[in-house]
């Protein structure tokens, strides 16, 4: 009777058991998410990402976003992890094909299973394509794509605005040393030196407040800011790596032994020289100078210079009555 007793108790231990883990499991339900709607696209990128507003009475241990070209994306296509937990989650997507249409959910995993949120979509957009840009001279650049930017891949040579306004050409030295409007001219006052070189511009021809805010740059695109040139020696590797991947490799235009030329980038900088603020000539074949416009000081602006023996890239104070060459580029940047 006593192992009867026994057995019974337990039968009836072992149910209550597996009766409170029936129960502790299915107190568990799905979670909730909210998809939040696309921004920042691209032609390659999106930005999304949701909010878990319920975890489900479960930690929730996966959340972000998926995509697809079809209806209804699940984590079996597309996706990115955003960690856990409940609260707002923010997603980069990445890899995108360009001029695409896609379907994109937020979606939680909690014990119980992964739910998905409202569906929103978006749809890339065409990629830039590198081509031919004519400034209001009528002289034509080649362009390139470097990193998140897009480059004039020649120095400037007009001598008016977009607008059409003419910049005084300027030959005597001492009228460009007293000169405090926009100037250019070329070196040497050798119109032979335009094609390779372009044309040295002092900095009020640059500089938007001194020319009354005309665009020395074709439409669409300006002389690039201190930050831009920063942007572009850093996607490079920084100034001291960037200088040979900028520079036009052999000795046609450069003195020998121009070092570390690779122009791995495609920038093909070249070595137009200067004017200095007295009108005296320099250095042509041996080094570059490009403005900025970035003011730096009353009378001064940043620039950026390459040398022939492998130094340069990082930018300085200069004289607002230099001549520097001018390299454009885009107003938007190029998502990589």
């Amino acid at each position: 009777m006593k192992n009867i007793f026994r057995i019974s108790g337990e039968i009836l231990f072992i149910f209550l058991m597996f009766h409170c883990r029936k129960d502790n499991t299915s107190s568990s339900v799905l979670p909730s998410v909210t998809t939040t709607a696309v921004t920042e696209i691209s032609y390659t990128t999106a930005i999304s990402g949701g909010k878990v507003t319920n975890d489900g009475g479960s930690p929730v241990v996966s959340r972000g976003v998926c995509w697809n070209s079809s209806f209804n994306p699940t984590i079996e296509n597309n996706k990115t992890v955003e960690g856990s937990g409940s609260g707002l989650f923010t997603s980069k997507i990445t890899q995108l094909s360009q001029n695409t249409f896609y379907y994109i959910r937020a979606y939680a995993t909690n014990s119980a299973g992964t739910v998905y949120g409202n569906q929103e979509n978006f749809t890339t957009s065409l990629a830039y394509q590198p081509g031919m840009v004519t400034d209001a001279d009528g002289n034509i650049y080649d362009t390139i794509i470097i990193g998140t930017q897009i480059w004039l891949k020649e120095n400037l040579k007009t001598t008016r605005y977009n607008n059409g306004l003419s910049i005084s050409m300027v030959i005597d030295n001492w009228e460009w040393y007293n000169l405090k409007t926009p100037g250019c001219c070329w070196y040497d006052n050798d119109l032979n030196n335009k094609t390779a070189y372009g044309a040295l511009y002092n900095w009020y021809a640059v500089d938007s407040a001194s020319n009354g805010y005309n665009n020395l740059c074709p439409t669409g695109w300006h002389v690039p800011s201190d930050e831009d040139w920063t942007v572009l020696t850093t996607y490079l590797g920084g100034y001291k790596v960037a200088v040979g991947k900028l520079k036009e490799t052999g000795t046609i235009h450069w003195q020998s032994p121009n070092t570390r030329a690779t122009n791995e980038s495609g920038f093909t900088a070249l070595p137009g020289g200067c004017r200095d603020y007295d009108g005296t000539y320099y250095v042509i074949g041996s080094f570059g100078y490009w403005w900025s416009s970035t003011g730096f000081d009353i009378g001064a602006a940043w620039s950026r210079f390459i040398g022939y023996d492998g130094s340069g890239g990082y930018s300085y104070g200069r004289f607002e009555q230099d001549g520097f060459s001018v390299r454009c580029v885009k107003n938007y940047k190029q998502d990589k």
